[in-house]
């Protein structure tokens, strides 16, 4: 395999190009005959999937907001197909009445791949040199992390966060002895499921099951990830040449010839946020000290907020632009524990525009709602690479129309849209394997709506300050409606929620995909979350 194998695949998707332009079916007949024996597997990824920085957990590998197992590493803990909380090194943990220490107690039979023992000074390491890095793993509630003996990891916090067993379920484990933060992400050590055995960059990673690991062994002993455009990835389905490759709902009306498609439920939500200040604002500093313009004078007003919410119809996206791969959303928690079900509305165009007319808003002569010389118009992101996001924007376009208000859909490339979506409303894509994503989205602070309610904040302080995850569900509940105030669409309506996205692949008929766990946001490795279960009939 290795380098032939990408270079094979290249020629093989740009002959499919070329030959679905005419109408050519060349290479359906071979769907069948993949490149992979019994136990090993390819996977087509999409080019985003690629770690920037290498599979580097202290660097990010695994965890922000694309959440998922880390295959390399072990963690602390894991979480379980409902999203609760399991464990993985941690045989018990343990969380001081005041929120601020946690105690893990670690297995003494984990060993690293070059041989050597992991203990508790490897977690302390790993945890402390991640706290110095400008990550997307979020640890700025901790202090210091100590090792007390070789079994004991304690975690000294400066506030109660509640939510951190989620983080320890997907922070892997570097060894202290063989780190090295220039080289460890190309040619990482860890204690997990599979060793890295080669890398092309731009190209694909080449994974080999780890036989020293303390887990369940794996049926799957070669995974090769190959990264790929969406069409690229079809061609190469197309042509046999891969074993499982990511879709967009587009592609599934023309199935191929020896592939199923599997569709993954997700927390994976499309939703579009609406800053809640005039323009003008600036958000917080950026890692780099640089301030962002923040702040819309439309979507300031708390009426075209509450319309919205209930002018897009939501049926209809999963239906015409989701092709059924998809359900309806009106939070970023569909179906996790701490969803809150006020959060959801009711498809109203007649309601959505008695809001306005309530608020002082007019029609003027070109059918758009006007209130004291300010039209009810703004632009609307999304980024342009992607058919579902454009679908959307498009869509919701049409929709907001119909009751009076123009949206200008623009799209872009995400590095552009990262820089103007504190002020301009956009196609996000959300959705975490924590309740921490409530915080990310309504707390007073940074985040894409500027949006602040002291009542909300609360609530979400005493989450993260409950003395276990369990008892912390009914405060994120609580931060989304109280019964008084809220985000609910009835209330501030800082975002609206559209639709869940499903994970959709078209696999091998005689492959067995196991996965039971609802996706988070984000395509791509979680996939890959159970491949070592994976097998062939």
């Amino acid at each position: 395999m290795k380098k032939k194998l990408f270079a094979a695949l290249c020629m093989m998707v740009i002959s499919l190009v070329a030959l679905a332009g005419c109408g050519g079916k060349t290479g359906e007949k071979n769907a069948n005959a993949g490149m992979s024996g019994k136990d090993s597997v390819i996977i087509a990824m999409d080019t985003e999937s690629e770690p920037a920085a290498g599979f580097d957990p202290i660097m990010g590998w695994a965890a922000g907001e694309h959440t998922h197992d880390p295959l390399f590493q072990s963690t602390l803990l894991i979480t379980k197909d409902d999203i609760t909380i399991g464990y993985d090194l941690a045989k018990e943990y343990t969380i001081s009445p005041d929120g601020l220490t946690w105690t893990f107690k670690i297995r003494p039979d984990v060993k690293f791949t070059d041989g050597k023992p992991l203990t508790a000074k490897d977690v302390a390491f790993t945890y402390n040199q991640a706290m110095k890095q400008a990550t997307d793993t979020d640890l700025s509630m901790l202090k210091s992390v100590e090792a007390v003996d070789d079994t004991t990891a304690v975690f000294h916090l400066n506030t109660p966060y509640s939510a951190f067993a989620y983080i320890a379920a997907v922070v892997g484990i570097v060894p202290e002895h063989a780190y090295n933060v220039a080289t460890y992400g190309k040619n990482p050590i860890g204690s997990g499921r599979y060793i890295l055995k080669q890398w092309d960059k731009g190209q694909q990673v080449i994974l080999e099951a780890n036989p020293n690991y303390y887990g369940e062994k794996a049926k799957m002993k070669q995974v090769t990830i190959v990264f790929m455009s969406e069409a690229a990835a079809y061609a190469a389905a197309k042509g046999g040449q891969v074993d499982v490759a990511y879709t967009a709902p587009s592609y599934t009306v023309n199935p191929i010839n020896g592939y199923k498609i599997l569709a993954f439920d997700s927390v994976d939500i499309r939703g579009i946020n609406l800053p809640c200040v005039p323009a003008g604002k600036r958000t917080a500093a950026r890692k780099n000290g640089e301030t962002l313009p923040a702040g819309n004078d439309v979507t300031a007003n708390l009426a075209i907020r509450q319309a919205i919410a209930r002018a897009v119809d939501r049926e209809a996206l999963v239906k015409n632009v989701l092709y059924g791969y998809g359900s309806v959303a009106y939070s970023d928690s569909v179906d996790e524990p701490w969803e809150n079900e006020a959060m959801k509305t009711t498809y109203d165009p007649a309601k959505a525009k008695s809001i306005l007319e309530a608020d002082g808003w007019r029609l003027n002569a070109d059918g758009i709602y006007e209130k004291q010389g300010l039209k009810a118009e703004f632009d609307l992101l999304y980024i342009a690479s992607n058919s579902a996001r454009t679908g959307i924007a498009m869509a919701v376009k049409e929709m907001l129309k119909e009751v009076g208000i123009k949206v200008n859909p623009v799209g872009s490339s995400w590095d552009k849209i990262a820089t103007m979506a504190y002020e301009t409303p956009h196609v996000f894509g959300a959705g975490l394997h924590s309740p921490a994503g409530i915080k990310s989205h309504y707390y007073t602070g940074k985040n894409y709506a500027s949006y602040s309610n002291s009542a909300v904040d609360k609530h979400i302080e005493a989450a993260l300050a409950a003395t276990s995850v369990e008892d912390s569900y009914q405060y994120w509940k609580k931060a989304q409606w109280d019964g008084v105030s809220g985000v609910t669409p009835a209330a501030d309506s800082p975002w609206v929620w559209l639709a869940e996205i499903k994970h959709i692949y078209f696999a091998k008929e005689n492959l067995n995909v196991i996965d039971k766990k609802i996706h988070p946001h984000g395509y791509g490795w979680t996939i890959a979350n159970n491949v070592d279960q994976w097998y062939w009939n």
